[in-house]
């Protein structure tokens, strides 16, 4: 399993967004793009998706912008991989031989546990509370 630079970019611009929510201010792809280091071209495509996905909102025009659809804890990490990826862990179809069953097993329960994880931590748990939190190097 290896998490795409793709659902890192998502998570790391919906933190952002989730430190708006609430103010009324929406965010800017530039803005996102700068603050975030995501590029803007890669990042367009990626606010579609999650547009379409149903867990952010845009605004067009000079005071357009993007928004947080449903508040920060309510959109888990399992949402975001979803509709960005699919599933975490992705089974084969081919369950032939002596061990297959048995295998199918095993990789269902794993995925099972890992749906269930990232279905535990959203967006608010991706936000740094105040500044103790900061990383210094």
């Amino acid at each position: 399993m290896k998490i795409s630079v793709k659902v890192d970019y998502a998570c790391r611009v919906l933190a952002h967004m989730a430190r708006l929510h609430g103010t009324g201010e929406l965010a800017q792809i530039d803005q996102l793009a700068k603050i975030e280091s995501v590029p803007a071209n890669f990042l367009a495509q990626i606010l579609g998706e999650l547009r379409n996905g149903g867990l952010v909102t845009s605004k067009r025009g000079i005071q357009g912008g993007y928004a947080l659809a449903r508040a920060p804890d309510q959109i888990s990490l399992y949402d975001i991989v979803k509709i960005i990826d699919g599933e975490f862990l992705e089974l084969s179809g081919n369950h032939a031989g002596r061990s297959g069953r048995r295998l199918q097993q095993i990789w269902t329960e794993i995925r099972s546990l890992l749906d269930d994880k990232a279905r535990s931590y959203t967006l608010d748990a991706f936000i740094m509370k105040d500044s103790t939190e900061m990383y210094h190097i």
